[in-house]
């Protein structure tokens, strides 16, 4: 005991106490280690020497090193960063969208791509009451006759 390090030594404290906190809660029922318990076991396991693992660890040695390998996994893993869908409509699509609604109130939804075709801008109707619809700006006026 004399020979090991204080690092070891906290370390295994650590453990001890950490495994001892997580049956206290456990009294009732069986032991089942929540995410934050794994965690700080998989932390902890890097510090005690290999050999004395199965001594100071309530699990396997296999065990800590699949938590470990997960966390270390979940680390990399970006499917939560990763956008799905089609993507946010340019700003300049935006403006170009809104002027003419506001500056010719009778023209609609589908009057508006027409004219921005013409200045080389491809926009579906679809598209343009969308961004109509987000700024509030209401749809054209209806003609009193048929079509």
């Amino acid at each position: 005991m004399l020979l090991r390090c204080d690092t070891v030594n906290g370390a295994e404290l650590l453990v001890l106490r950490y495994e001892n906190a997580v049956l206290r809660r456990r009294i009732a029922g069986p032991v089942r280690y929540e995410p934050a318990d794994r965690f700080w076991f998989a932390a902890l396991f890097g510090l005690v020497p290999r050999r004395r693992w199965r001594e100071v660890f309530p699990v396997i040695p296999g065990t800590l090193l699949a938590w470990h390998r997960g966390f270390v996994a979940a680390q990399w893993d970006h499917t939560a960063r990763r956008r799905t869908g089609r993507p946010p409509t340019p700003g300049a699509v935006k403006t170009l969208v809104l002027r003419p609604a506001r500056e010719n109130p009778r023209w609609g939804h589908r009057r508006i791509p027409e004219e921005s075709t013409r200045l080389g801008h491809r926009i579906a109707a679809s598209t343009v009451w969308g961004i109509l619809d987000a700024a509030g700006v209401d749809p054209a006026p209806r003609r009193a006759g048929p079509p």
